[in-house]
């Protein structure tokens, strides 16, 4: 069977004492449940393997149910395919207007059928920033940083816990690594 490349993507790890996971220790974890070729980006929870015959949710669910069973951390997982990041870099229509890549936000959907519920969010109210959703993220432009951003805060109303965010630049170096093994 053909091995397929994933991103498993920790929400909240790290952040916080109840919280704390080591990479090395995060890194085995996922080697014990059939990854390949584990690597983790900075110390936030960014996996990204090699598996095979497994399907992102399965891959998501095990890890989260691993994690609190030899860890004993609870974290929402969201897994995705090399080539459903390679469309969420594709396909991010603020690249063009963003001019800080620490400000440009993806938000990325534990179910990507939420998308729908991020809808009555699309219209214009927000600038000076912005809001596009995809087909599995939503993307969020945060000029003034996120902290003084609306936009987040009201992604979380709608999505809670279903959702984790990680800055452009911290994107482009997961897609690196999960096309070249190396950020």
């Amino acid at each position: 069977m053909a091995e397929d490349r994933f991103v498993a993507l920790l929400r909240g790890i790290n952040v916080g004492r109840a919280k704390r996971v080591a990479m090395a220790d995060l890194r085995a974890l996922v080697e014990d449940l059939g990854g390949r070729d584990v690597r983790t980006l900075l110390n936030s929870g960014n996996v990204v393997f090699a598996a095979s015959g497994a399907s992102p949710d399965d891959l998501a669910a095990r890890i989260a149910g691993a994690l609190v069973t030899r860890l004993g951390v609870e974290a929402r997982v969201t897994v995705l395919t090399g080539q459903e990041l390679d469309v969420v870099v594709a396909d991010n229509p603020l690249v063009g207007i963003a001019t800080d890549p620490s400000r440009l936000f993806v938000a990325f959907l534990a179910n990507p059928a939420d998308r729908s519920r991020l809808e009555p969010l699309s219209h214009p109210q927000w600038a000076p920033e912005a809001l596009s959703i995809g087909v599995r993220v939503a993307y969020l432009w945060c000029p003034d940083g996120l902290l003084e951003s609306r936009l987040p805060e009201a992604v979380g109303r709608v999505l809670g816990e279903a959702v984790t965010i990680r800055n452009w630049a911290t994107t482009m170096k997961i897609h690196v690594l999960v096309k070249h093994g190396q950020a």
